[in-house]
């Protein structure tokens, strides 16, 4: 998939410099006015200027309170692409502020934001899941992405977007999947996150692995997790990016609390890569890393031969981090019982 940056350039007959004066909330009745004008020039210079307001949350509030969402909604179909950009473009900024996003789930514009999903404008579309991937990092966010039945568009979206896309469609799902797993468990999301896992990009490995993680995390979730991805997870760890290592040791940590998922791990001899994380001090996985060996020693073959580590869970002892000292303690005791 072509990896190019997206660009946010304006077209050549756009001048910003000419776009309304903003005076702050005495500007947005007027700019308001403007973005229902036929003039398609009116509208996109109407909309410069009010990307420039919607930085400041106050002008956000009264943005929200004068109507402007069910406008911006129309302007999202608008035929041309300079006014759907600057729409997306000033939605996308409203949802930096919490009342930004109370005021897109108020108004319904998820929903409409769909109709965006295939724009022929890069920019458009990016925009677009800037919002969703910073509407998900809320509950009510997320919900309303699940209840718009996003997930399953999202997930196919994942064989066909731009990589820096493909980004914020993982963090999207990633945040939704921790309400609700079953439509990415019925749309078969794992066999597409099997192939992000050995994408070129460290980004898209590590939210990929988060995403497994979320479905992990579900009771229907670990059984499909178990099958097959294991072993592509074990081979994560060994990754030369920190965040690739941690989101594949917390997909482990999950997927191993199902005893087919710790055999799986043990066949794909997850143990000496897991130690070695357990040995480095400032590893963003130790803590993961530390309880999914707690997990591999509840089966006899893994405490065999965890037995003969357990120096290197002391060490853990002296972690300045309550959690590890915790977990490393527990580990020991695991690793030390005796039927």
């Amino acid at each position: 998939m072509a990896s190019t940056l997206i660009s946010a350039k304006h077209p050549p007959d756009i001048d910003p410099t000419k776009a309304p004066i903003a005076f702050g909330r005495r500007a947005l009745p007027k700019l308001n006015r403007e973005i229902q004008s036929p003039e398609m020039l009116t509208q996109q210079r109407a909309l410069m200027a009010l990307c420039d307001l919607v930085h400041d949350p106050e002008n956000v509030y009264q943005a929200v309170q004068i109507g402007f969402l069910e406008n911006l909604k129309t302007l999202l179909l608008h035929h041309d692409s300079t006014v759907r950009q600057k729409t997306t473009e000033i939605l996308y900024i409203m949802t930096m502020h919490n009342v930004g996003r109370q005021g897109l789930i108020q108004n319904a514009v998820i929903p409409v934001l769909t109709e965006l999903l295939d724009d022929p404008e890069d920019i458009c579309r990016k925009n677009t899941h800037q919002v969703f991937d910073m509407m998900a990092k809320l509950p009510e966010g997320a919900v309303d992405i699940l209840r718009a039945g996003l997930i399953p568009s999202l997930i196919l979206k994942l064989k066909t977007e731009l990589d820096e896309i493909q980004e914020l469609i993982l963090g999207t799902i990633s945040n939704c999947l921790r309400i609700e797993a079953s439509e990415a468990l019925a749309t078969d999301a794992i066999t597409i996150l099997k192939e992000k896992l050995t994408h070129p990009s460290a980004a898209i490995r590590s939210k990929a692995a988060q995403v497994i993680l979320e479905i992990s995390t579900h009771p229907e979730g670990k059984s499909t997790v178990c099958e097959g991805v294991i072993p592509m997870l074990v081979s994560l760890l060994e990754d030369t990016d920190p965040e690739v290592q941690a989101s594949a040791a917390g997909a482990l940590m999950f997927a191993t609390i199902k005893p087919k998922g710790r055999c799986s791990a043990l066949r794909a001899e997850a143990i000496p890569r897991l130690l070695k994380l357990v040995a480095e001090d400032n590893s963003k996985a130790r803590l993961s890393a530390i309880k999914t060996l707690t997990m591999l020693a509840e089966v006899a073959e893994g405490r065999r031969e965890l037995r003969e580590h357990t120096d290197t869970f002391q060490q853990c002892l002296r972690d300045p981090r309550e959690a590890v000292k915790r977990a490393a303690e527990i580990a020991i005791r695991v690793i030390r019982w005796k039927p």
